[in-house]
């Protein structure tokens, strides 16, 4: 027995949605860059590694994804929901440490708002594309 599939929510729902998932997705999205910025430049303990060896294996995924999601790509967001999980187990491991507590919560909170409002972005921006070309 086949399923009826599921109405599309209508434009009015959506619109707001779309627009706040991508800002708050770009946001967080910056912010987590930011942190890893300013932690490795600031208050990491590297152990004679150099700096800027650190900061570009931390920040290359991210960079990988930086044209889409400044352009807003309901693709780039979803990229995005598998690529964060690395920073959020990064940012688990770092809470166990005392002396990085603080900032392993940032990265987890940062990186787990950016899953969930790229996540909520890709889904809502398909629905309103599938909306915006009369689909079902």
């Amino acid at each position: 027995m086949a399923r009826k599939p599921r109405p599309l929510p209508p434009l009015k729902w959506l619109s707001p949605r779309v627009t706040f998932s991508r800002w708050l997705s770009l946001f967080s999205f910056i912010a987590l860059a930011l942190l890893l910025l300013g932690w490795n430049l600031l208050f990491a303990d590297l152990h004679g590694a150099r700096t800027w060896v650190v900061l570009s294996i931390q920040l290359l995924p991210l960079l990988l994804m930086a044209p889409g999601i400044i352009a807003g790509s309901p693709r780039a967001h979803a990229w995005t929901c598998f690529i964060v999980n690395l920073y959020f187990i990064q940012g688990v491991l770092a809470c166990i440490d005392p002396a990085r507590q603080l900032y392993g919560a940032l990265e987890v909170l940062l990186s787990l708002t950016l899953f969930v409002s790229a996540l909520l972005y890709t889904r809502w921006c398909y629905q309103y594309q599938r909306r915006i070309n009369g689909e079902v």
